[in-house]
């Protein structure tokens, strides 16, 4: 543990944030106004529960907590990347349970994804449709053409944050945004996204045109999918603009399907996870099946038997850690626990990702 360390370093999450505020440069200082009608959600609740259920079991080296405090010091995004099944993703939920900075906000990335696809959503066809809904009731003329909708009639139940879009919204402490596999987008997607991580917000066009008429508008997030539109679930955007004051720590995983250009990556802190070593690996079996220190000799050694079988394995192909955390759960669970089918069931759990297929 280092001095400077916020994320995994000594005292609470509050001492420890409080550690970092006024730490980062003044180029990367932002200027939003946080909403008071807006709660965005803290420690509690499903999504949190699920954030520190991923994130807990966690076991960073020093490299990678190095690299994180560093994203967090300069309020650069954090580019992952390493072999599928290392713990990029998990890394997202770890820094957000350790520091209690609210349920990550994920966005999954696919080549179809844009730019506008994480900041909002505008659902222009439901709005044209409830338009024409009030107008039939009425009394208007079924035969007539569709008209668009009356001017007074707000478009806020129609637009709603993506998740960079939250993670964007003006708060005292940095949300964690997970933007994973982004080595997956459009070729166009890491350069649209330099203007947004340098600026530290963006507008919203459909609210900005109708900011001399509605300058303040109340939306929904990317936290209240699916939700209630209850009271503090929705936030004010003035003048269409949404604008940060703690840059969120964004951390964009990759599997090296692609590279990416020098503008981009010289924006981002990198960080290449390294499959873990042996020792590691205990330590996460520990933690996430929740052993205990003082094993009984019969566990500690079906633990340890499983680790040499995992990696002889994935020294011929590519293995995921969670493919071991499932074989040691289920031979701690009393199942394949036959020897005489030791090799179907490590064929079975144990399958290689990459590599020649198992035998």
């Amino acid at each position: 543990m280092k001095d400077w360390w916020i994320y995994q370093g000594a005292g609470t999450p509050e001492e420890r944030l409080a550690r970092l505020a006024g730490k980062q440069p003044p180029w990367r200082d932002f200027d939003g106004t946080p909403d008071p009608g807006y709660r965005p959600p803290g420690p509690t609740g499903p999504a949190w529960e699920r954030t520190t259920r991923r994130g807990t079991g966690y076991v960073p080296d020093e490299a990678e907590t190095d690299a994180v405090n560093t994203a967090l010091y300069l309020s650069r995004p954090l580019l992952v990347t390493g072999k599928p099944g290392v713990g990029k993703s998990t890394l997202a939920y770890s820094i957000a349970a350790d520091l209690g900075l609210g349920p990550v906000l994920h966005w999954p990335i696919t080549s179809r994804s844009t730019l506008r696809d994480g900041l909002y959503r505008y659902d222009a066809i439901s709005r044209l449709h409830d338009a024409n809904l009030q107008q039939l009731r009425g009394g208007g003329d079924a035969g007539d053409s569709p008209r668009p909708p009356a001017p007074d009639r707000s478009i806020a139940p129609y637009l709603r944050l993506g998740p960079l879009g939250t993670a964007l919204l003006p708060q005292v402490h940095p949300r964690v945004l997970l933007v994973d596999e982004i080595d997956k987008s459009d070729i166009d997607l890491p350069g649209d996204l330099l203007t947004v991580f340098e600026d530290g917000g963006f507008e919203i066009p459909e609210l900005a045109r109708i900011a001399a008429r509605e300058p303040r508008v109340r939306i929904g997030t990317d936290d209240t999918f699916g939700a209630d539109q209850a009271a503090g679930a929705t936030v004010a955007v003035d003048h269409g603009r949404v604008q940060c004051l703690a840059f969120p720590l964004v951390v964009l995983t990759s599997n090296n399907e692609r590279d990416f250009p020098p503008p981009f990556l010289r924006r981002c802190i990198r960080l290449h996870v390294q499959p873990p070593s042996t020792e590691k690996l205990e330590q996460i079996i520990r933690q996430r099946l929740h052993l205990p220190a003082d094993l009984d000799d019969d566990r500690r050694d079906l633990v340890h038997g499983l680790i040499r079988a995992f990696d002889e394995r994935r020294v011929e192909g590519d293995l995921a850690t969670d493919q071991l955390l499932n074989a040691v759960q289920l031979r701690l669970s009393g199942a394949w626990s036959d020897d005489t089918e030791r090799d179907t069931f490590l064929r079975t759990v144990l399958q290689k990702l990459t590599g020649p297929a198992s035998p």
